[in-house]
């Protein structure tokens, strides 16, 4: 990834879009064969048998109309998965979305250049956000590279989806807004929403159509953190976002019918670049550590959380960061792209701004104060209560491992990934004496609109070898030939019970 983060290339960073392949329908035989692979491993004889029979009758039976039907419909549509995964996966679920499905994870920035440290939370937030908002500009400008895999461009249309985006709850079904804009297809919002002490504010990120620098961004965010400190804690409103979609979606259409207002102000959250939480709440606003922040960047406090954002850029009091991002509208890929960057960016300027500390003269930023009632205060209570006992159980653990990395494994000619998800499977089998199932994700972006399949790396080839090292009497090299799940290297290992 790394000789991908550019400030600009020749080439558009949407240009590959309108000539990428459709999405093909994998042949039914070939699926078949990858379905018993990777069933095999948890089977016995008996088990693998009955369940190769039941395969064959569905391939001869059933299977043929089924496969016709995908066929048929990939001739009409240049994804033919695309609506089936997002309404499926994402927008039909009724559960709460921001527990459930919603992603984040910590910062890294706490490895070189802002180790955490008290009263440093905006100084750090306002370079951050810079960044973050010229990464926005370069996607406008179209000058982020095109990711590619060799020489073939993959789909770059989730990039679009990490700004100005977000989830808009329905009793049946979800849906997803979205306006960001290139600079040739016209005006795109450029206003940000900042949740502080559960009150929502917003202020634009440009001032005569350049992005506001950090001390800029430093006067508006001390404004608005120190107006929460002088003042009472808001409702909370936000709170909502994590509740099931069907009692959100009420509640929502309810606040609408309310006051004429509230419709705008819910907008205005929506066409936002991204939320800004400034995360004071104690105890928790100080973690220490990556489990802590993790915890926290998953099932913080739903006050200060836009759950149905595409972004939500979480600051601590202490000075580390994190991120909640609603998962429908894009994979994590996209949100590892943009912290990778910020990364670069914090280490290649020490973690400072070396720029003029001038302030032009901008707008305040306005609270956002929506007309409520004594229901939605009831209901914003009742949000909150039922996320604190749902994330009660939630237990994380998220160290760094610094011992080594990809660069030594690459030296020994293998595979990171191939590295990891072996050692994921030995692991598991010291500990529980049998086969790990294992989901991993693999990326179809090198077809239209596509996202994500599903790799099982657990086959019998790494089970065997997985015996292998817990048997001390085998010493000679054996080949883990991983080609059944289509990964396309073959690793050999010395086997030695010490390893």
């Amino acid at each position: 990834m790394e000789n991908q983060l550019t400030d600009s290339s020749e080439e558009s960073t949407f240009q590959y879009q309108s000539s990428l392949p459709s999405l093909p329908v994998p042949p039914l035989d070939e699926s078949l064969t990858k379905y018993l692979d990777a069933v095999k491993p948890f089977l016995n004889q008996e088990e693998y048998q009955r369940t190769r029979d039941i395969v064959r009758r569905f391939e001869n039976g059933i299977g043929k109309e089924l496969n016709k039907i995908l066929l048929e419909r990939a001739t009409v549509k240049r994804n033919w998965l695309e609506e089936w995964w997002l309404n499926v996966a994402y927008l039909e679920t009724r559960l709460p979305t921001q527990i459930y499905h919603n992603f984040g994870g910590p910062g890294s920035y706490i490895e070189h250049y802002w180790p955490i440290k008290e009263g440093t939370q905006i100084e750090r937030a306002c370079i951050n956000v810079w960044h973050t908002l010229n990464f926005w500009e370069q996607m406008r400008k179209e000058k982020m590279a095109v990711h590619k895999s060799g020489n073939k461009p993959l789909d770059m249309d989730q990039f679009r989806m990490l700004f100005c985006t977000c989830k808009v709850p329905g009793i049946v079904q979800d849906s997803i807004t979205n306006y960001f804009k290139t600079e040739n297809e016209g005006e795109c919002p450029s206003h940000v929403i900042v949740l502080c002490e559960g009150r929502i504010f917003e202020f634009d990120s440009l001032h005569d159509g350049h992005i506001l620098s950090p001390p800029e961004l430093f006067r508006q965010l001390s404004y608005i953190k120190k107006k929460c400190e002088d003042e009472p804690e808001g409702p909370g409103l936000a709170a909502l976002t994590s509740e099931e979609r069907i009692s959100w979606a009420k509640t929502r259409d309810y606040l609408i019918r309310l006051h004429p207002k509230n419709l705008s102000l819910l907008e205005t959250i929506q066409r936002s670049l991204f939320v800004i939480c400034l995360d004071d709440s104690k105890p928790q606003a100080t973690p220490e550590d990556y489990s802590e922040i993790t915890r926290l960047a998953l099932a913080g406090n739903p006050t200060l959380r836009w759950g149905d954002k595409s972004y939500n850029f979480i600051a601590f009091s202490n000075g580390c960061f994190a991120s909640n991002c609603d998962h429908a509208p894009f994979d994590a890929m996209v949100l590892v792209y943009l912290c990778s960057y910020i990364d670069s960016k914090v280490f290649e300027t020490e973690g400072k701004w070396k720029g003029s500390d001038k302030v032009r003269n901008i707008p305040l930023p306005e609270e956002l104060v929506f007309n409520f009632d004594q229901k939605v205060l009831n209901d914003i209570a009742c949000a909150k209560n039922k996320y604190y006992k749902q994330v009660s159980d939630l237990e994380v653990v998220n160290y760094a491992f610094t011992t080594f990395g990809k660069a030594l494994i690459k030296r020994h000619h293998l595979h990171p990934d191939t590295f990891v998800q072996i050692a994921l499977q030995l692991t598991y089998y010291r500990c529980h004496g049998h086969p790990g199932c294992c989901y991993e994700t693999a990326t179809t972006r090198q077809f239209y609109h596509g996202r994500t399949e599903t790799m099982r790396p657990c086959t019998t080839e790494v089970i065997e070898w997985c015996k292998s090292m817990l048997d001390p009497t085998v010493t000679v090299l054996i080949v883990i030939s991983l080609a059944s799940n289509s990964w396309p290297e073959s690793i050999v290992f010395q086997c030695q019970n010490s390893s």
